[in-house]
This record gives structure tokens, C-alpha cells and sequence, in this order.
């Protein structure tokens, strides 16, 4: 007899709302995962994705979510409906998960060390020394380096990476039997996600473990899944091993996805365009405090010594491992970290000015945050935050005026203009990703540093958010510091790259010379891990 699914659901139904007003975000799935199976779960932002791994252990808000129907089981145990105590056992223990933005899921006022002990106290019940030990074990797991002198750091301390992986660490701690991985390495560099795919490929054959992989990434699902489930509008539209997925598509969208990759190049920049922004030997160091007093002892060198030069229409993109300083870096050009160094923006040094005097120009620089969860309000309606801006620097004019910029602006990035009165919570993650961009781009500024701004969305939209960057900057004459570790995306987008590590540049060029020939062993590395990762005979992840 065929061995039971270790994770059975059946006709899952969830539902937003009642009544008239009832959203549908799932349609009556069924898949299951067989113990040591990993199974992909993909599609397109907003197809259900989340909301169906969050169903698995009952994790959304109620109400106003809720299942008109379906089953869940777990080792034959139905979870639909189960008491709280018994799913407060399972959760973290037996069926755990890596959510999707690891920002908005560490509680900021905890220490690492004490979000991923709790897990230890709560179900292994260990000691204090124990539970230390345990979490230097797992924060070396992932990668993390110096783990014992970071452990009474707090989640902000760490880059988009670096949270990622506590995150993953978290989920890890007690070798679940269950492992549902929400983007699970959405934020991370190329070469750190190869590290992270094989450590979880890994720990899922020493452990046995069945692995629910949720990504918009579709290279990662074809590396690591035995089978594929494909999401659409909240149904399932495909489903297959992943030989058969992505060698003989059969349904339309499915295809569509395989076909979806960003692509092109930009425009050249004109000799002799004039730079808009530039930095010479611009330094943002961290103390490291230590003792009652907090006395400086040390300093993170984040940005150490790096001069940059942007001109108009032009995009420098700034790539390297996560840690290395490159969000830093493009927080420190815009002064929002205080930094030591020459910065001009349009030939007028900025590092002096003060708040008020920088206050017009903030208009002309904006910045898309990496988490978009957390640089969006939940107190506030979506048009309220893309109009704070317009109202900052009065622009707009009348109410209705802001509003129909801010849904030509919502447009612009692929989401209804209708969609300005719902509220941040109400989208997925690649839809906030979406937002963050409407929100910069309303004040129709001449730089813009994009953090991380294709990170969060599936490639069809990947693809499109390409193209419209190169749009706009065309029509716009934008200059862009484009952060980014999908070194594709880099190469659609970029005149020219800087390659960071360890707070300094290692090397630089234009983007044609340097994805042709990279000089520097790293530079190298990080190319491999992101073009030329493949499936060896066993599935596992090589380089």
C-alpha cells in the first residue's frame, strides 16, 4: 500500500468577507506532500499562495478570513477546526514556517537570540545555556557570520538578508516534520540562496522533512521540487512533477509563467550627460557598544570609502552579498544615514545642508524600500500614503486631482486605481512591492535609489516592472541606483555596476564588460551562482 500523504488538503476554501462582499482567494485546492517530497506551490502574486500555506495552520485573521469548506490533515490528524491549544502544539514544532517578509515578522524590541530561544523554551523546554547554544548552532547553520557577538542584536540591526536568514533559523530550530518556506529566500543574495537551498535540501534528507516551497522564482522550483502545483486567481490550474511542468506545460498560464524573464537593455546614456548625483570617499560607520555605559568599542564599517558618479537617464546598479553595505550605501546618498564624504546632487554639495534645506530636494530623490510591509502604514489607506507626498510638496492641487494622479500612478505599476482605498494588509507581498514603486514614482523625481524594488513580485511581473523602469527613465531622463541581488534583473536595467563587499567596492564597470568578463574571483562567484546554477543527477542544487 502507498505510503499516506504526511500533509493532506483537500477542496480548500478561503474566503474574505461574507455576503455580497466576499473575496474568494482560494477555490477549492486539493494537493498533498508525502514525508522527505518537496512541493512547489507557484503563480502570480495575489493567486493564493500565502493564504493557503497560512491555512495550514490556521494563521489567518478571523475575521475576515475563513473557510467555507475544505479539509486539512496532518499525519491523519485533521487540523480544520482543531482547539487552539492543540494547533499551538503543532505550530513551530511539528509544521513550521518561513513567512514572507522576515522584517515585519521579528518583533523589533527582541533580541535574535531571544525570538529564536522562545521556540526551544516552548516545546523543548531547555535551559537558558542549552537554548545559547542551540541558537549559535542554528545562526552558523544559515550562514551568519560572528553569530555569538550578534546574539543581543535587534531585527533592524541586520540587513534584508541577514533577517532573512534568523528567520529561516527560527523555522529550523526544532526539526520540524513540516516545512512551509513563504519566498524563503526572496531577500537573499545568489550566492547565500544556493547556501540556503542546500542547506534545506539537506536538512530535509537528514530529517526526513516534507517541504512546502512557495517562490515566485521558478528556477528554484525547478531545482528543488518533486512535484509542481500552478495557482491562478486562487485555483489550481496545473499540477505535475516538475519534469513535466517545465518540459511540457499544458496550460496556458503556465506557459506564460515559463516564458516570463526580464530581458532587453537600456538605452545608452549620450556622452558628456551630466551627472546628477555623485559621491567621493562617502563613509557610514556603525559604533559597536558594549558595557553599562555603551561605550563605543568597535565600529561596523558598512560604507567605507566609495565614490560613485550617477548621471541623467543613466542607472548604476550596486550588487553583492547581503551584509556588504549596499542598501547603506544608497541611504547614505540621500542623507537618511549620517555618513562622513563628499555628496553633490546636481553639482551642489548636500552633506552640509540641513532638514529644511534638504526638504525641496526630497522631492527630486526618492527611495523604494527593500520590506515594503514595513515602509507602508497599516493605519492608512493606500491613497492616503502615495498622497502623502503630493501633499509634502504641494502638489495635486484638489482632492480629486490627487486621486486621479494616484491611480494613473497605480496604473503605471499594474494594480486598479480602484484599489487606492483598500488598506496595505489587504495585498500580497509582490502587490505591496507594487505600491512601494507607485509611491516613489508619483512625484515624478529625476534619482531614485530601488532598493531591492523587483525582489517581492513573480517574473511576469518582474518582467514588466523592467520595462517600465526603462520606460520612465526614458521619458523622464531618470537616474537610478538600482540595488538588487537578481543579477538578471541588474543586466536588463544597469549602464553600469559596481560590485560591493564588505563596505567596499571590488569591482566596477560598465555592465556589458563586467557580465562578460568579471575580473575578481567574487565578482565570478556571484555570476555562477546566478547563471549558471543547475539540478546535477539528484536534484541537488550545484554551481
Amino acid at each position: 500500500m502507498a505510503e499516506a500523504a504526511l500533509l493532506d488538503v483537500q477542496n480548500l476554501r478561503v474566503s474574505f468577507g461574507r455576503g455580497a462582499r466576499a473575496v474568494d482567494a482560494v477555490r477549492g485546492i486539493s494537493f498533498d506532500i508525502q514525508r522527505g517530497e518537496t512541493v512547489g506551490l507557484v503563480g502570480e502574486s495575489g493567486s493564493g499562495k500565502s493564504v493557503s500555506a497560512l491555512s495550514v495552520l490556521q494563521l489567518l485573521p478571523y475575521p475576515p478570513a475563513w473557510h467555507p469548506g475544505g479539509s486539512i490533515r496532518f499525519a491523519g490528524e485533521e487540523l480544520m477546526g482543531a482547539p487552539e491549544a492543540r494547533l499551538r502544539q503543532l505550530r513551530g514544532d511539528r509544521i513550521a514556517m518561513i513567512f514572507q517578509e522576515a522584517l515585519s515578522s521579528l518583533n523589533p524590541l527582541h533580541s535574535i537570540e531571544r525570538q529564536i530561544s522562545e521556540v526551544l523554551f516552548v516545546h523543548k523546554h531547555m535551559d537558558r545555556r542549552q537554548a545559547r547554544d542551540r541558537v549559535v548552532e542554528l545562526l552558523h547553520l544559515v550562514g551568519l557570520p560572528e553569530a555569538e557577538d550578534r546574539l543581543d542584536a535587534l531585527p533592524h540591526e541586520f540587513s534584508g538578508g541577514q533577517q532573512q536568514r534568523v528567520m529561516i533559523a527560527m523555522a529550523l530550530a526544532n526539526e520540524p516534520d513540516v516545512l512551509i518556506a513563504d519566498e524563503p529566500t526572496t531577500a537573499l543574495d545568489v550566492t547565500i540562496q544556493a547556501q540556503i537551498l542546500k542547506l534545506l535540501m539537506d536538512l530535509q534528507a537528514r530529517f526526513h522533512m516534507a517541504l512546502l516551497l512557495i517562490t515566485h522564482d521558478l528556477g528554484i522550483v525547478r531545482h528543488m521540487a518533486n512535484r509542481v502545483c500552478v495557482m491562478e486567481d486562487g485555483a489550481l490550474v496545473e499540477t505535475g512533477t516538475s519534469a513535466e511542468i517545465f518540459e511540457n506545460p499544458q496550460h496556458p498560464y503556465t506557459q506564460r509563467l515559463l516564458a516570463a524573464e526580464p530581458a532587453g537593455a537600456p538605452n545608452p546614456v549620450p556622452p558628456g550627460t551630466p551627472e546628477i548625483m555623485a559621491s567621493t570617499d562617502i563613509k557610514v560607520w556603525f559604533p559597536i557598544k558594549r558595557g553599562i555605559i555603551r561605550r563605543a568599542v568597535g565600529h561596523v564599517k558598512a560604507v567605507d570609502g566609495i565614490s560613485v558618479a550617477v548621471r541623467e537617464g543613466q542607472t548604476l546598479g550596486v550588487v553583492g552579498e547581503s551584509g556588504s553595505g549596499k542598501s547603506t550605501l544608497g541611504r547614505g546618498l540621500l542623507r537618511l544615514e549620517s555618513s562622513e564624504g563628499i555628496i553633490r546632487f546636481r553639482d551642489r554639495d548636500i552633506q552640509g545642508l540641513g532638514a529644511a534645506e534638504l526638504r525641496p530636494l526630497r522631492r527630486e530623490m526618492q527611495i523604494v524600500f527593500q520590506d515594503p510591509y514595513g515602509s507602508l502604514s497599516p493605519r492608512m489607506s493606500i491613497g492616503r500614503i502615495i498622497e502623502e507626498g503630493l501633499l509634502v510638496h504641494g502638489l495635486g492641487g484638489t482632492f480629486e486631482a490627487r486621486r486621479e494622479i494616484i491611480g494613473d500612478s497605480l496604473a503605471e505599476v499594474g494594480l486598479e486605481p480602484e484599489m487606492q482605498d483598500r488598506y496595505p494588509h489587504e495585498f500580497s507581498g509582490g502587490q505591496r512591492q507594487r505600491i512601494a514603486n507607485a509611491r516613489a514614482l508619483v512625484l515624478k523625481p529625476k534619482f531614485i535609489v530601488l532598493d531591492e524594488p523587483t525582489s517581492a513580485l513573480d517574473m511576469t511581473v518582474q518582467a514588466q516592472i523592467v520595462e517600465l523602469l526603462r520606460t520612465l527613465q526614458e521619458r523622464h531622463t531618470l537616474a537610478y541606483l538600482f540595488i538588487s541581488h537578481d543579477l538578471k534583473v541588474v543586466r536588463a536595467l544597469a549602464h553600469y555596476v559596481i560590485v560591493m563587499r564588505a563596505g567596499r567596492v571590488v569591482e566596477e564597470g560598465s555592465a556589458d564588460a563586467l557580465f562578460a568578463e568579471p575580473k575578481t574571483p567574487y565578482t565570478r562567484a556571484l555570476m555562477a551562482a546566478a547563471f549558471e546554477m543547475r539540478a546535477d543527477g539528484d536534484g541537488a542544487v550545484a554551481t
